[in-house]
């Protein structure tokens, strides 16, 4: 059987660890259960070294992406479980995940329903984003951004190096799955109410999941996004010139920017796609 290894980036998720860890060291004794402490200033580390779970610590809080990378590089199992280390996910769910991972696939997403969004505002920014992701990659994608996934560790480990130290580690490893053509699978999850309070800043991190709708379309196919945008720029030229010639008889400057515009933008996601492929070329 493959070696199983749990990762939990944790930053001071103390009181949720508590309840969590004797769950999980229950429901998968033989299972290397690794806790990334992202400069946690609570009882971690104790509740880590009471529990006999492996906790790697960090000095200053890195954040959700760098934790997730450390844990993946010192993980020495084949097979690569991510959980919140915050009380959301249950132990029980792991074994569907494995479950349906060994049908095939190298990536199983925990896929949350509507209920186990953290508020509306959350719920729907989700929405957005799988929708997008769907259109994007042409399969379905029932939950872009949760972080309770089981993985491959050797697909997953090819793409450390774009996964951001952020909390959108979720989005960019699934995109990267599906660009590679490595098949994903979601599994129908309910997740719990966080223990304690969210380390997520609606305000600050609002325009920061604003950006990852952009991160979405050019981290998977630039030009699903450029080539629309160039066609918007060229029609605005075409009816600002038909606007201009039947009333001034004359092509105005604006017309002739908006083409411009068309062809500059059009060539910008021509290079990104080349430079895209690069990215993920695999070498023989």
């Amino acid at each position: 059987m493959n070696r199983l290894s749990i990762v939990l980036p944790a930053k001071n998720e103390a009181s949720a660890l508590a309840a969590l860890l004797p769950r999980l060291s229950a429901a998968h004794p033989d299972a290397e259960i690794i806790v990334v402490d992202d400069g946690s200033t609570d009882d971690t580390r104790s509740i880590c070294q009471d529990s006999g779970v492996a906790c790697l610590s960090s000095p200053y809080s890195m954040g959700n992406g760098a934790a997730i990378k450390r844990g993946a590089r010192a993980a020495t199992g084949d097979i690569l479980v991510f959980m919140d280390g915050d009380g959301q996910h249950d132990p029980a769910d792991i074994a569907r995940l494995l479950e349906k991972l060994g049908q095939g696939y190298d990536m199983v997403v925990g896929a949350r329903d509507w209920v186990s969004q953290a508020g509306v505002g959350r719920g729907i920014a989700n929405t957005l984003y799988n929708w997008l992701a769907t259109r994007m990659t042409g399969h379905p994608v029932l939950d872009l951004t949760s972080g309770f996934r089981a993985v491959r560790a050797d697909k997953f480990r090819e793409f450390l190096h774009l996964l951001p130290n952020g909390f959108s580690y979720p989005t960019t490893s699934t995109m990267a799955f599906f660009r590679s053509a490595y098949p994903v699978a979601y599994v129908p999850i309910r997740a719990a109410q966080r223990v304690g309070k969210s380390h997520i800043k609606p305000l600050k991190d609002g325009v920061r999941f604003l950006l990852i709708i952009f991160k979405i379309a050019t981290l998977y196919s630039p030009l699903k996004l450029f080539a629309p945008a160039s066609a918007v720029f060229f029609l605005l030229g075409c009816v600002n010139y038909a606007r201009t010639f039947f009333v001034d008889g004359r092509l105005t400057n604006m017309s002739t920017l908006m083409w411009s515009a068309a062809v500059i933008v059009f060539l910008i996601g021509l290079v990104s796609e080349q430079i895209t492929s690069l990215i993920y070329r695999r070498d023989a």
